[in-house]
């Protein structure tokens, strides 16, 4: 079948997406390969079609099907779609994606190559043309709808020009999957046959596909609420909220579970789901001060914590009961409890919750896996916002109502007035310790951060500490002292850097035992739940590398590429490293090396990189040279 009969079936709704299909997820490099092989000729590989019943059930997007009968892409969609794109000037109706991949395509009639536009380079250029118009118009009626002067040049490249319109005549070869017998799971099973070079479906996109063929509206009533979530603050995926959706109606965290259920039972679910996640977010805000995405660990602790709840109503809960369920908490992340095999794992933790073991049951667990549960300071040696203490410092900061060094107003979500957001304090700043010859690991050593207002944070500066700390102790006297920061003056000039970086630790750890403890006992000061979950999100920042960071990810994304990963963790040989910002599954997922942008990391955490496969650039423009070259080429 021809490019244009293909794209005109889309159009009348006789060619659709099967709802378990992933969303559109190529670059612009794969959109420009494409386009260039249609125009040379070669071959671009055929569709493979589900043939079956019109259902918008298994279907996605809204648009008008076809009565009796419907062609559903299971192979092909990320040729089709971009070659609707182009040809078309906008994504079809089952679009799911980032349509900068394939709008603005142009095409250099005199060197015959597609970039994509730019103005610098192509504004008032004539050997440039929109391929979207050339391919609307036609190459006969494109060349009559230009001025006397530029028909004239145009004629030069008719060739030229007929060739890159006949890609709309070009056949592509059409297999089609027909049968009574063929039901969606069988098709799902063809569809990750034959897509070798592409994302398999995993066993959640396989679960959410069942479900969503019994119940269309199921991923759009998913996504509202996670979009209700991101607004206060917390960013999930709907695989995690399928997590929780699964543990809450049957106790056990497999999704295969799920082929058990009914949809008004799943229905039922997701309702309950969404109130106990809630739940356990304002205790998590209100007990913890761990009130926003970026100091929110161990996420599937939390579909734990609803297999707990769903034994142990939370009206039944009194308060020593939800202290001790986030001590649990609190280990979780500290410890690494759900950064390996997570399914194991939390099947293990949710069969002595239904063994009735309850929260003595977890912490048993943990402690066979740790052997005790008490902090010490050398486990606050971590450094960067991505380490797994990093949560632990923020929690401190809040439950020991910690003050700022300058206003002495106590540091909360909630400071509204000017300059007065958090932002992460380097206590020695960067530039003193990186002129002292101090590496990055040591510069951005946990036992360094604070967190300030705004304003405070721009009043020190660069200010040494040695000069500025007297100031503030005899400003708002105890505002240091708050913060578990050393109070012999001596330890505050950088020479003796790495002492007082010991003893802030060895001070933290006492503070975070203390709390720990006190948690367990009960005997913490009671706080009355706020619910956090209708708020917006509060901003900590860490300015300079992570604006640096923010830049490039927002850069990916103007490109059509993912905007990676920030501050994602590898284990390389049993240790944890943290990447400022990675591409785990390669810029092409499944197609490419993983990627990571590091700024001014050590010898040892590139060596770690590189020894787990990452191919990995230490500075901004070097990474996008890189991702123009390989990617956007």
């Amino acid at each position: 079948m021809k490019i244009q009969e293909i794209l005109n079936q889309i159009d009348i709704g006789s060619y659709a997406l099967p709802e378990f299909q992933r969303g559109y997820v190529w670059n612009r490099d794969q959109v420009k390969k494409l386009i260039m092989s249609l125009y040379k000729g070669y071959p671009i590989g055929g569709l493979l079609i589900w043939v079956t019943k019109t259902d918008p059930s298994i279907t996605r997007g809204d648009g008008q099907l076809t009565p009796g009968v419907v062609n559903l892409i299971l192979d092909g969609q990320q040729r089709i779609t971009s070659l609707y794109g182009i040809i078309r000037g906008h994504a079809p109706r089952f679009f799911d994606g980032n349509a900068n991949s394939f709008t603005g395509l142009y095409f250099n009639i005199k060197e015959e190559v597609f970039e994509f536009y730019m103005a610098t380079k192509m504004k008032d250029n004539p050997d440039w043309i929109s391929v979207t118009e050339l391919l609307q118009k036609g190459a006969s009626n494109y060349i009559g709808e230009a001025d006397a002067e530029r028909k004239m040049y145009l004629f030069n490249y008719l060739d030229v020009l007929n060739r890159l319109n006949n890609i709309k005549d070009v056949d592509l070869h059409v297999s089609n999957v027909t049968g009574e017998d063929k039901t969606i799971d069988v098709v799902v099973e063809i569809f990750n046959n034959v897509n070798t070079g592409g994302t398999k479906l995993s066993k959640g996109d396989l679960a959410l596909a069942k479900i969503c063929s019994l119940w269309p509206d199921a991923r759009n009533e998913m996504k509202d609420y996670l979009a209700q979530l991101q607004k206060a603050g917390y960013d999930f995926s709907i695989e995690w909220l399928l997590r929780c959706i699964t543990v809450y109606m049957t106790g056990r965290p497999y999704f295969s579970e799920l082929g058990k259920v009914s949809v008004d039972d799943f229905k039922c679910a997701l309702i309950k789901t969404k109130q106990l996640i809630g739940l356990c977010l304002d205790h998590i805000a209100s007990r913890l001060g761990l009130d926003h995405d970026r100091v929110l660990p161990s996420k599937f602790a939390i579909a734990t914590m609803i297999g707990f709840l769903r034994l142990h109503p939370a009206s039944e809960l009194d308060n020593s009961q939800w202290n001790r369920l986030m001590y649990w908490y609190v280990h979780t992340f500290l410890w690494g409890r759900y950064a390996g095999s997570t399914e194991s794992v939390m099947a293990q933790d949710l069969n002595v919750i239904s063994e009735g073991e309850g929260v003595e049951g977890l912490l048993r667990l943990m402690l066979l896996q740790r052997g005790d549960l008490v902090l010490k300071a050398d486990d606050f040696w971590g450094w960067s916002t991505g380490a797994r203490f990093y949560p632990l410092l923020y929690l401190l900061t809040r439950v020991n109502h910690a003050r700022d060094f300058s206003s002495g107003i106590e540091l909360t979500h909630s400071l509204l007035g000017k300059n007065s957001t958090l932002e992460v304090h380097h206590i020695f700043p960067k530039d003193v310790l990186y002129k002292a010859g101090k590496s990055k690991a040591m510069v951005n050593s946990l036992a360094n951060y604070a967190f300030l207002t705004k304003e405070t944070n721009l009043e020190i500066s660069n200010e040494k500490p040695e000069n500025y700390m007297p100031v503030y102790s005899k400003k708002q006297p105890g505002a240091l002292e708050s913060h578990w920061i050393p109070m012999d003056p001596e330890l505050w000039k950088v020479e003796n850097y790495e002492v007082f970086l010991q003893k802030r630790r060895e001070m933290l750890a006492v503070g975070a035992n203390e709390f720990l403890q006190s948690l367990y006992e009960d005997d913490v000061e009671k706080v009355i739940i706020e619910n956090f979950t209708d708020r917006l999100a509060p901003n900590v920042q860490d300015e300079e590398e992570e604006n640096q960071i923010a830049e490039v990810a927002h850069w990916m994304e103007e490109q059509g590429l993912s905007s990676g990963q920030r501050n994602y963790m590898v284990n390389d040989n049993d240790t944890e490293v943290i990447l400022d910002l990675a591409w785990p599954d390669g810029v092409q997922v499944g197609l490419s090396k993983p990627l990571a942008l590091l700024l001014n990391e050590s010898d040892e955490v590139c060596a770690a990189a590189n020894r787990c496969g990452y191919t990995y650039l230490t500075d901004v423009q070097g990474f996008k040279d890189y991702v123009k070259a390989n990617y956007l080429a």
